[in-house]
């Protein structure tokens, strides 16, 4: 699979003598309870092989378990199958009661129910342990009416199925049975999948993600979904997934486990310069261990190799055919970029920017190399790479211990003490409540009707409001400056989840709360997948921020000036975006002018999707109106903005229009419309129609459509084009870029001409 070994065998021998059944009960039956104070009250598989019990796991923690009843070397166990691990018990007073109606309930400390079957039978029934390790609840009719083979944890035993319906789920760590962080399950698709799947992020790693489930040996084909371990050691799953264990045969007795960490062993140990983010729990991550102030360019960084390890997905940027040293440059100039991804692959050396360090792993099968930013000046404490390696393999050392903190009742408690207690309460909380309810009067009146708008804005809206000290930590004191425009300055920032965002301090921020919340409320009420997703804001005294998705790979502006946009990719932005602007135009509730357009704020996410951005400049306008004065100056930015901007005619939606056409013919031709301005005599600057005129003298001086095409397209376009559909592409833009507004067709209109080019490509 080109990846290391994902699934676990652990062969377990056969015991060579059987349990005594005169020491140790084979059923439970209903009225009975296994008690946690009981160490020999458990139940036994009649071949002795197995044991059902509590079992000891952690400080005055335990979980109704199965296991292996032949200890290993250490005196432990081996555990299979758990009902409560994502809540153990007490030491005392716990117990598995099977009760008289038919359910199995497992109570913490006598009080508390942390488990039960959910069984209900009027029929007698018992509770056994099968050879097979699987604990069923069954009538005297021999009917299952529940069994631990349908709920597995992270261990499927022989002939136990994974189906549809179940999973396997790691454990934390070896000394913590808790649900983890990795997972084994059937896709939709009929295809058996690892997934990492943690509160910060969720991605599939096996089969390989960018492989098509035909080119992974995998049948989406099949009439229902299940995979099974024998007793021979073959695995069969029916997508076609098979293996055999290497001591293949009759013998052993295996178990079929997903290892705590998905036998990714870089999950256990930190890259250098990083350190465990929590000492006592490796599910926490790692963190770096030094600050790396940067501005872009800047050179106080430099990298440390790791020869075959590889991080999967966050990429930052893609680059193919780069130098090592292209490679480096393009990562040391983003502060954005915390290492990059470098190897060989058909010939052709691919660079991958990374902005986040997940999911990695080393393995020898992998030819390439990861290259990991740190401060030069740390630089030198990594010089023996083997060294290195060696420690970055070494596997998971630490240790959970589970602590339980219950109270017990007990039962000579002195009763007067009990009282005077009990009245000391009651009258603290009194007391509590009514200061709590005069401040409460208090400040409500004191905040009147701001409150309520905040509160309104809020529910219409559904943004949260962040507090300018959340958004400062985000961003590091706002010190990682991804952006900058005439509308304001763009910040990285990480929220707490480990979501990355966009934050925006507009220039316009000198404006009162109820203006500024007045004016972003509408934001709330749009909806597009081409359009930028707001997430929140912060109107805090003085300060005024918006908090936006982030886009991967940036601004159209920047990709334009790379080898990274292909016809496809290019082609798909012109639709994506001009559905974007039909939307804001006709579609919405209000009358939306994006004023603005411009590569700058077209932006691309990780799929090169495009998405319309900076909304400082629109405006709100009502749906009809023709000579709308609510522009108090000309918006927008030289090069792109329509000609009734500068003659101060009625600004409409088609002066989007022309943005948009001029931004398509910049896609095109790989030509910014500002690089040169050419004055007119009455003074105006016409820059915008150097381009225009060029692109229209090449289309009316050639004698052939293809030779106009050739001579105006992007010479650092990286693939072949569709010269037909380049033909309607341009001819659609020189319609958005006339003189006359009235001849300029509607952005709805726009997206038909070009989605029926779409869908014939």
């Amino acid at each position: 699979m080109g990846k290391p070994s994902l699934i676990f065998l652990l062969p377990l021998l056969l015991l060579s003598s059987l349990y005594s059944s005169s020491s140790t009960p084979y059923s439970l039956s209903q009225g009975s309870c296994i008690c946690v104070e009981k160490p020999d009250d458990i139940l036994l598989s009649p071949n002795g092989v197995l044991s059902a019990g509590f079992h000891h796991f952690g400080d005055n923690a335990y979980g109704f378990a199965i296991w292996f009843s032949e200890p290993l070397y250490d005196g432990n166990h081996t555990v299979v199958w758990t009902a409560n691990r994502d809540q153990l018990v007490n030491g005392r007073h716990s117990k598995l009661s099977l009760l008289q109606n038919g359910n199995l309930v497992l109570t913490d400390a006598g009080q508390f129910t942390v488990w039960t079957s959910g069984t209900n039978s009027n029929s007698t029934v018992q509770l056994q342990l099968h050879d097979t390790g699987n604990l069923v609840l069954q009538t005297s009719e021999e009917v299952i009416i529940w069994c631990s083979f349908h709920s597995p944890t992270d261990t499927l035993l022989p002939h136990q199925p994974l189906t549809r319906y179940t999973m396997l789920v790691s454990s934390q760590s070896p000394s913590n049975y808790s649900s983890g962080y990795y997972k084994l399950y059937f896709d939709d698709d009929n295809v058996l999948r690892l997934v990492f799947d943690s509160l910060e992020v969720s991605s599939v790693y096996w089969p390989d993600p960018w492989l098509n489930n035909w080119e992974a040996g995998r049948s989406t084909y099949v009439a229902n979904r299940t995979a099974e371990l024998d007793s021979s050691g073959h695995f069969q799953s029916t997508d076609d997934f098979h293996f055999s264990a290497v001591e293949f045969g009759i013998g052993p007795q295996r178990r079929f486990t997903m290892d705590v960490d998905g036998n990714i062993r870089l999950k256990c140990s930190c890259i250098p310069g990083y350190k465990m983010t929590n000492h006592s729990d490796w599910s926490y991550g790692c963190e770096p261990e030094f600050d790396l102030p940067c501005k872009d360019g800047d050179n106080e960084a430099g990298f440390i190799k790791l020869p075959h390890v590889e991080f999967y997905g966050h990429d930052s940027g893609f680059f193919s055919n780069y130098t090592l040293k292209m490679c480096e440059e393009q990562c040391l100039k983003s502060c954005n970029c915390r290492g990059f991804q470098y190897k060989l692959d058909n010939g052709f050396y691919l660079c991958y920017t990374k902005a986040l360090l997940r999911n990695g792993y080393l393995s020898p099968s992998f030819r390439g190399a990861m290259y990991i930013k740190l401060p030069k000046a740390n630089l030198s404490s990594y010089d023996k790479p083997i060294q290195l390696i060696q420690e970055f393999r070494s596997g998971c050392s630490g240790q959970v211990s589970v602590q339980l903190n219950r109270a017990y009742r007990k039962p000579h408690e002195d009763e007067i003490s009990k009282f005077i207690l009990w009245f000391a309460c009651a009258f603290g909380g009194v007391e509590f409540m009514f200061i709590c309810f005069v401040w409460c009067f208090l400040y409500k009146t004191h905040q009147g009707s701001v409150s309520t708008t905040q509160g309104d804005l809020q529910v219409a809206t559904k943004f949260r409001r962040f507090t300018y000290t959340e958004l400062k930590k985000a961003t590091k004191n706002f010190s990682v400056e991804i952006g900058r425009g005439g509308s304001g300055v763009v910040y990285m920032g990480v929220l707490p989840d480990q979501q990355v965002v966009a934050i925006k301090c507009p220039n316009e921020a000198n404006q009162g709360e109820a203006e500024f919340l007045a004016e972003i409320s509408p934001i709330g009420r749009l909806n597009h997948m081409n359009l930028i997703e707001t997430w929140g804001y912060c109107a805090e005294r003085k300060h005024r921020l918006l908090v936006y998705e982030y886009m991967e790979h940036g601004s159209l502006a920047e990709n334009l000036n790379s080898n990274t946009l292909d016809w496809e990719k290019r082609f798909n932005t012109a639709v994506g975006t001009v559905k974007c602007l039909a939307y804001l135009h006709e579609e919405c509730l209000e009358w939306v002018l994006r004023c603005d357009l411009k590569p700058q704020n077209i932006l691309l996410d990780s799929n090169y999707q495009p998405k319309v951005a900076d909304f400082g400049l629109s405006k709100l306008l009502n749906r009809g109106g023709e000579n709308n004065s609510g522009f108090s100056r000309i918006r927008g930015t030289r090069g792109y903005m329509a000609p009734e901007w500068i003659f101060n005619l009625p600004i409409t939606s088609k002066a989007d229009v022309y943005s948009y056409g001029v931004v398509v013919l910049e896609m095109v031709t790989g030509r910014s419309p500002t690089t040169s301005v050419h004055t007119t005599g009455d003074g105006r600057e016409m820059e915008q129609r150097r381009l225009v005129e060029w692109v229209r003298e090449k289309m009316n001086e050639s004698a052939t459509m293809a030779s106009w095409i050739e001579e105006i397209v992007d010479p650092m376009m990286p693939s072949e084009y569709d010269i037909g559909k380049m033909e309607i592409l341009v001819k659609v833009a020189l319609q958005c870029v006339e003189e006359d507004k009235e001849a300029r067709p509607t952005m709805s209109q726009v997206v038909r001409m070009l989605m029926h080019q779409q869908d014939s490509y």
